[in-house]
């Protein structure tokens, strides 16, 4: 059954890491912010992000570039947005690393839906309505868990 939807070596390392990062990436999103385990499993989570991305390239759909590696690009971009401030340790660098990385695990929760509309349904028709409806709910219960978050964590918009 998973030779239906794993149908290389790229596409089987791409899922297993698919899934390490969903997990640390809740893991961190949920939990209390810059402890050690924070740091921890937010770099695995940054290391399984970059991965996973990368590996993004290899896969080729819908005769090449797609859709789909537009959004590979623009999570790289949240990545690289996140960590850099933590790296430069500017000025509000907290709040930019929080946003970023917050919205950098929607963003993976949003693929996801993309990812099983692409497996489970019968038509192109169906595969956006479906994709459009999840992602724009993961977005909304994203939001509000950033938000929620972020006002714990005395960060302005």
């Amino acid at each position: 059954m998973l030779d239906n939807f794993i149908h290389s070596n790229i596409g089987l390392f791409h899922f297993i890491i698919s899934v390490l990062a969903l997990i640390t990436g809740t893991v961190v999103l949920l939990n209390t912010k810059g402890t050690r385990l924070h740091k921890q499993i937010g770099y695995i989570y940054v290391s399984s992000m970059l991965l996973l991305n990368l590996s993004s390239f290899f896969i080729i759909n819908f005769g090449g570039f797609s859709i789909f590696h537009f959004f590979a690009i623009f999570s790289l971009l949240t990545i690289f947005g996140g960590m850099i401030p933590t790296i430069k340790k500017k000025k509000n660098w907290f709040g930019y690393h929080f946003y970023f990385m917050s919205w950098s695990v929607v963003g993976l929760y949003a693929a996801l839906w993309s990812e099983i509309g692409t497996r489970f349904t019968n038509s192109m028709k169906d595969f956006w309505w479906v994709v459009a409806l999840a992602t724009f709910l993961t977005i909304a219960i994203g939001a509000r868990i950033i938000n929620k978050q972020a006002k714990k964590l005395n960060l302005k918009k």
